[in-house]
């Protein structure tokens, strides 16, 4: 019986960064809520800008997607999701640095995938 309590708490160790990652790191989400990446986005709808979740699910498999998201997030600028957001433009984050930018591209894309809806 020892040996079974034993084996569950080292596989239930090793799955916790795996289930901290499935929804992104914390600390990140922190560094994007005091970034103000919150007051334009939310993680499953719109708010001015699209759902983290859809963001996901357009760019997750992509070649190249944290790189292009992070440079999205230190220049902003209209594009991609205009049909949602009527053309507002998202605004340029330049005190981030690339690595900053990076990570919270990688949470981003970290969100469970969800189809955007029709415009």
């Amino acid at each position: 019986m020892k040996k079974i309590v034993k084996y569950v708490a080292v596989a239930s160790a090793l799955a916790m960064p795996v289930l901290a990652f499935a929804n992104g790191n914390p600390q990140t989400k922190a560094a994007m809520t005091s970034a103000g990446c919150f007051a334009c986005h939310a993680v499953s709808h719109k708010v001015v800008g699209p759902a983290y979740s859809w963001v996901a699910y357009v760019f997750a498999h992509k070649p190249g997607a944290v790189a292009h998201l992070a440079h999205k997030i230190i220049s902003g600028g209209t594009g991609r999701w205009n049909a949602w957001t009527g053309g507002v433009p998202m605004v340029p984050h330049p005190q981030l640095t690339l690595a900053q930018a990076e990570q919270m591209a990688e949470w981003v894309l970290a969100q469970k995938p969800v189809k955007p809806p029709k415009a």
